[in-house]
């Protein structure tokens, strides 16, 4: 990450992930999570390699990252950059989308003004905690938007897409745990690689790969709270504190120490400026 002291991160109040960030120079390094990235660009040049190309998003372009694709982030000219995000997890996405596959946009970026609709519901009162109601109002609008921007999806067996559930209930049980396919297949009935597909078309990932994501979202409240990064990997299930700086790296794109660093309290940087 880019060491200059105009570099910050704010993070919105509530339980909804969404930030508002402000970097020069290389901001993240290449690194996949299993959220989507769904924001936009409020002020200069924001540019990341996606699969496979260069894009370069401007100030009020939306940029729509699907979950598990690799991606870096960067300015793109000389000056700064600034946008805003919000992470929404496919398994919230889910209570609409009803087990039809994960919505694609290619490329990552887009002009749809519905989906730019969609997540103004979202970015635009940043300064305060989205209601429930509000948050599920916004998810119904972001779904049907990426639907119709991606041109629509397929729908999988109801039987395949209750097995994904009932996976995904049982990691979130067992976060501390050590298990295999073959017991997450014992305990949904559905055959393990079969199982494995199913989980990565609606919740975005892998089974294992969802189980490190909410590992390390245990762990950045962890660090928040002022626990060593020793502490950290010991109480989120990580072989030792250099194996979680690799795995919290490689999903957010900096190191602990660097995404603490750039961590600001919300009254430290205007949301507005």
């Amino acid at each position: 990450m880019a060491a200059a002291a105009e570099n910050w991160l704010v993070r919105a109040p509530g339980a909804v992930d969404r930030i508002e960030a402000r970097f020069s120079g290389a901001a993240y390094a290449p690194h996949r999570h299993d959220t989507y990235a769904i924001g936009v660009t409020l002020g200069g040049v924001q540019s990341f390699d996606y699969r496979g190309e260069t894009r370069h998003s401007l100030p009020g372009q939306l940029v729509v990252l699907h979950p598990d694709e690799l991606h870096d982030g960067r300015a793109g000219d000389g000056a700064a950059f600034r946008y805003r995000t919000a992470y929404i997890r496919p398994a919230d996405l889910q209570q609409v989308l009803g087990g039809r596959t994960l919505p694609f946009i290619d490329g990552g970026l887009s002009s749809d003004p519905r989906l730019a609709d969609a997540v103004d519901a979202l970015l635009a009162d940043y300064d305060r905690p989205l209601t429930g109601l509000e948050y599920q109002d916004a998810l119904v609008g972001i779904a049907a938007a990426l639907e119709a921007a991606s041109g629509g999806v397929a729908v999988i067996r109801r039987a395949n897409r209750e097995a994904a559930q009932a996976a995904r209930d049982y990691i979130d049980a067992c976060l501390d745990e050590t298990f295999s396919l073959a017991e997450l297949e014992e305990a949904t009935g559905h055959d393990r690689w079969q199982l494995s597909r199913d989980f990565r078309a609606m919740f975005g990932a892998s089974p294992y790969r969802y189980l490190i994501l909410r590992r390390l979202e245990k762990a950045r409240g962890l660090l928040l709270d002022g626990r060593s990064g020793a502490d950290v990997a010991a109480a989120c299930g990580f072989a030792d504190q250099s194996h979680f700086g690799r795995q919290f790296r490689k999903t957010w794109g900096l190191t602990p120490n660097a995404w603490l660093k750039a961590m600001k309290p919300a009254h430290d940087h205007s949301s507005r400026a």
